[in-house]
């Protein structure tokens, strides 16, 4: 599994805690926002190398918008779990070099 695909799983099991209604807001806003600032460097993080194994981006590219707008309350709830559900959807799916990488092996 590359490290994308596991950044993938991680920032989307994130993204599914700060998506908890009542949770996720207590999470937020007992901390400053600043999971929302962690979150933003993690998914460009995860783009990035997400990028370099030739894997789907919508998930980090979604996860980069929410954190940029999830301090709106309603908003925010829902993008986060909008950037989960794609993120372990992206986890799920190969990437473009280990998919070439395995059938080489073969």
């Amino acid at each position: 599994m590359s490290v994308s695909r596991i950044l993938k799983w991680v920032t989307g099991g994130l993204e599914a805690i700060l998506g908890i209604p009542a949770l996720g807001g207590a999470i937020i806003i007992s901390l400053l926002w600043t999971p929302l600032l962690v979150m933003l460097v993690l998914h460009i993080i995860t783009l990035v190398m997400t990028k370099k194994d030739g894997g789907q981006s919508t998930g980090s590219v979604l996860g980069i918008i929410t954190s940029c707008i999830g301090w709106i309350p309603v908003v925010g709830m829902i993008m986060h779990i909008l950037s989960a559900i794609f993120l372990m959807i992206n986890a799920a799916q190969s990437d473009q070099k280990s998919t070439t990488s395995e059938s080489a092996i073969s």
